[in-house]
């Protein structure tokens, strides 16, 4: 009862703070012999209410003795610094490379007082240098490390997901402090056969401390945190999430939480940790599991889709959900009535996403066909996602940089014409949901019945020209991309049709009826469910009973 009474309070001091805005992502990270076909893969979601989603190229490059390169913060684009560029960058198509190495993020924030704003390398450099640079995932974390250790850390604590088709591992990050160069860290490879997930919170505790296979980490890693008073126990008994990113009630209530349920979909039995995350009471949850069975990348999508549904955390049945039982709350996230806290959950799913993917890694097919990001604009509840093979030369028209801004609409973005969609159907959710899943079935099921006749067909075009498996790859990934964005305008027009002014206009099939004289058939009124018929009466009383009005003689 004391720690629930103190994270409650923990809780009632931070509401007013970060978590109103930032804590955004999700991450899902599945090994070789945890996943259906022995690919490794992660998952991320870019949750910025600031970001535009967009699929990120940078061709590779030779470079010239002397090239610097600039950095900017990802977040805001800030001019943080220039440093030396390497002599070979490889090509990276949006968070994966031409090895089939790929790297996502959740912030954690962690200790305030740790942020360094000297540093010039932010997270999001950090990430997409780190790709230009490496071949593996191990090489990637020394690629990570290594910047920030000559060029300081300038983000808040950070937790990374990084793989490549052998090896799946978590590397948390935190600075040292104003003008202190460098970070102090822990890398975790995440065993063969198990799954695990990070948002927005760090995640590894204790870690072995002589495992060099399993386990890298800087090495003041403890004697940084005795140094600060973070903590003063043994060594083997050190805890980098408790030393540098304390628990508190959003720790657990919006970020915990999005792992819990990620991990309750890979095995049931990951319910026993409800306490922990509703209340910080019971047992922890571990930082990996063994799923109950073996997960495929539709699992995956569908998970980076959740928002609670079926369990106590449901965001559809309370008054917030609205008439057409709504699984989104607008920000921000907390709020206050008559002196009193209350807060809204936080699942996976959110309206805020700029682009999420999932990258699927395959160590038996060559880099450009083994590879594949999965990659969807906005809301991922209600977007699809491509199949981008790493083999492709440039980036789909319709998910480009340049087509489109945020605050520039484009009839030819993949990002405005999801969010149209979207838009629409928080609106009217509990009915236009089933449309958008028809169609987003409709499109992946396609994805996935092409995909074995697509990998053999490149493959064979690989082993004679890696050119025309380049070039077969690129022609299949544009066109599915333009057929893809194509189809969900053509949604967004049905769906508009179909649900003008509140009524339904009865179709089949995707064809609208009409009388026997060819005008519409006369629209449906649906009107609202009896539970929510119910609370307006309650909360209006009398005023709107239907009373009789006596006769006049």
């Amino acid at each position: 009862m004391k720690i629930r009474q103190l994270l409650i309070a923990l809780f009632l001091v931070i509401i007013g703070g970060n978590w109103q805005y930032s804590q955004a992502c999700t991450n899902i990270l599945v090994t070789r012999n945890a996943s259906a076909d022995g690919s490794t893969m992660i998952s991320y979601a870019a949750d910025s209410h600031d970001l535009f989603g967009e699929l990120y190229y940078w061709p590779g490059q030779v470079w010239p003795a002397g090239a610097m390169l600039d950095i900017y913060e990802w977040d805001t684009g800030k001019y943080l610094g220039k440093i030396p560029q390497v002599p070979r960058t490889y090509t990276v198509i949006g968070n994966m490379n031409e090895f089939q190495v790929a790297i996502a993020e959740t912030t954690f924030g962690g200790r305030d007082e740790l942020q360094d704003s000297t540093g010039i390398m932010d997270y999001g450099s950090l990430i997409y240098v780190a790709l230009q640079r490496s071949r593996t995932a191990r090489e990637a974390i020394q690629v990570m490390t290594d910047l920030v250790n000559r060029y300081g850390y300038y983000s808040s604590g950070e937790s990374f997901s990084i793989a490549d088709p052998n090896e799946v591992w978590v590397m948390e990050m935190i600075g040292k402090g104003p003008n202190t160069r460098g970070a102090v860290w822990v890398a975790v490879k995440i065993p063969d056969g198990y799954v695990t997930a990070h948002a927005n919170q760090a995640r590894i505790t204790t870690f072995a401390l002589n495992d060099k296979e399993n386990v890298l980490y800087s090495s003041d890693v403890i004697s940084f945190a005795r140094e600060k008073g973070y903590f003063d126990g043994k060594n083997k008994d050190f805890s980098f999430a408790d030393a540098y990113a304390p628990l508190d009630f959003g720790a657990l209530r919006f970020c915990e939480a999005r792992v819990w349920s990620a991990f309750r979909l890979m095995n049931p039995e990951a319910d026993k940790y409800i306490d922990y995350i509703q209340n910080g009471t019971g047992e922890r949850m571990p930082l990996f599991i063994k799923p109950s069975k073996k997960i495929s990348v539709r699992d995956v999508q569908n998970i980076m889709r959740d928002y609670y549904e079926g369990t106590p955390l449901s965001m559809t049945n309370d008054p917030g959900a609205g008439p057409y039982g709504k699984p989104y709350r607008w920000r921000p996230l907390t709020w206050e009535v008559d002196g009193v806290k209350y807060f809204n959950e936080r699942a996976i799913a959110t309206q805020q996403t700029g682009f999420s993917f999932v990258a699927q890694m395959r160590n038996w097919l060559p880099n450009p066909v083994g590879g594949i990001l999965w990659f969807g604009v906005d809301d991922a509840n209600m977007s699809v996602y491509v199949p981008m093979y790493m083999g492709m030369k440039g980036i789909p028209e319709n998910f480009a940089q340049g087509n489109g801004h945020l605050l520039e609409f484009s009839w030819s973005s993949a990002f405005w014409i999801f969010n149209w969609v979207a838009n629409q159907a928080y609106n009217r959710y509990s009915f236009m949901i089933e449309d958008i899943r028809k169609v987003q079935k409709e499109l992946e099921d396609k994805f996935e019945a092409f995909g074995p006749a697509i990998d053999q067909t490149a493959r064979a075009l690989h082993d004679k020209d890696p050119e025309l498996a380049k070039a077969f790859l690129t022609e299949y990934s544009h066109n599915q991309s333009r057929i893809t964005v194509e189809r969900w305008k053509k949604l967004g027009e049905f769906l508009m049709v179909k649900y003008l002014d509140g009524n339904v206009h009865e179709e089949k099939d995707g064809i609208f009826l009409r009388n026997p004289h060819g005008n519409p058939k006369p629209a449906r009124f649906p009107g609202y469910s009896d539970a929510y018929y119910r609370r307006i009466v309650e909360e209006a009383g009398d005023k709107l009973r239907v009373v009789e009005i006596p006769k006049t003689e």
